[in-house]
């Protein structure tokens, strides 16, 4: 009789057991956190961050180009036409005028400034220029901008912080 025990043990073990291991997964799978739609909103922001940095190279290339007002290249530029154009080629879409660009972006604080970001320049009476945030350098904002005429695309520190930053 021991030994028919031993055999009925070992046939438990083996029914019991994976029967055991299908209970754990099923209960593992309907515990798991379901596949988050933040991850995905993640993967779709870094793709576009990565887009916005691609933007910057663009518009880096242009320095030198001439400022001409209401041109959106691809050889002479206004503010908010160097803009659209560099987005353009990253594969982003962006109004043509800075007005409009500025109504489209996201205010975000100025230290939240990433490479590719948008600045605008503000008066009274509402959005004059736009550029394109560099990177910060001693403690000043790098940019780069079709400034006005007579002038040429250039790197540039903002003539005061009277601008607003925007994250695209």
């Amino acid at each position: 009789m021991p030994a028919r025990l031993r055999l009925l043990g070992k046939l438990r073990a083996l029914v019991v057991l994976p029967v055991l291991a299908f209970a754990i997964l099923a209960a593992a799978s309907v515990l798991a956190p379901a596949p988050d739609a933040s991850a995905s909103t993640q993967s779709r922001a870094a793709a576009r961050q990565k887009k916005v940095v691609h933007a910057a190279s663009v518009a880096l290339r242009q320095i030198g180009d001439r400022y001409s007002y209401g041109s959106a290249g691809p050889n002479s530029f206004d503010c908010s036409g160097l803009m659209k154009y560099s987005y353009k080629k990253a594969g982003l879409r962006l109004p043509r005028t800075s007005s409009a660009q500025a109504r489209r972006a996201h205010k975000i604080p100025k230290s939240r400034l990433r490479r590719g970001d948008l600045m605008f320049f503000t008066d009274g009476g509402g959005v004059y220029h736009a550029a394109m945030f560099l990177k910060w350098k001693h403690g000043r904002a790098v940019m780069v901008h079709s400034p006005e005429p007579g002038q040429r695309v250039r790197r540039d520190h903002p003539r005061s912080e009277e601008h607003t930053s925007e994250l695209q």
